[in-house]
């Protein structure tokens, strides 16, 4: 059992966690960006540690931050939570170069499925049946349109990376392609680093 564990998140999904390790009598550490100070996870966790200024791609998505907030507190597992770094693969294996449990799954599967482009290839690969859309990521507004005439609409746009519903957009019609396309790369930049996006049809 886990004697210390780092949440690497906020709100409501650090809370809730902090809940489950207190009724399994385990220490909490929750983390916070200058925004987030006086927030209610800072004050229920045993211990709180600042990562860095109010954006996430500088605090909640900094893997360097909370590695580190991990070892100073002597944090021997860590919780992701979802959305942020849920699904990131270098956090994964950061924490076992750490010697820190990563609470979630192993580096190789979070390669294979946290990034979603890659994921639609594996599982049509192995015969899975998935939505039609493109095979990768979507390398401009002009691919974008291209796409969009053959596949026919309503389509989603999707941040290849995270979750949460971040970098996520419908389109019902071609006007409201090159908005929604810039607005769903926008958002992915923002909340997970990476501005790539895919399309898929909307269901």
């Amino acid at each position: 059992m886990f004697k210390k564990i780092l949440i690497a998140n906020r709100g409501e999904i650090a809370l809730r966690v902090i809940h489950a390790c207190r009724e399994l009598d385990i220490k909490t550490v929750a983390v916070y960006s200058d925004a987030d100070e006086n927030s209610l996870h800072v004050g229920f966790a045993d211990e709180a540690v600042c990562i860095g200024p109010a954006r996430s791609i500088d605090s909640y998505l900094s893997v360097p931050a909370v590695i580190s907030a991990a070892e100073i507190t002597g944090a021997d597992a860590l919780h992701p939570g979802y959305g942020f770094l849920s699904e990131s693969a270098f956090l994964a294996e950061a924490c076992e170069s750490c010697r820190i449990k990563f609470i979630g799954p192993d580096q190789t599967v979070m390669r294979l499925m946290g990034d979603k482009a890659r994921a639609r290839r594996a599982m049509k690969k192995a015969g899975v049946k998935v939505l039609p859309g493109s095979e990768g990521p979507v390398e401009g507004l002009e691919k974008a349109q291209t796409l969009a005439k053959k596949l026919g609409f309503p389509l989603i746009i999707k941040a290849t990376a995270g979750g949460g519903g971040r970098g996520l957009r419908v389109v019902r019609s071609f006007p409201e392609l090159e908005v929604a396309f810039q607005t769903a790369q926008h958002e992915a930049e923002v909340a997970f680093g990476f501005r790539d996006v895919y399309i898929e049809k909307f269901v």
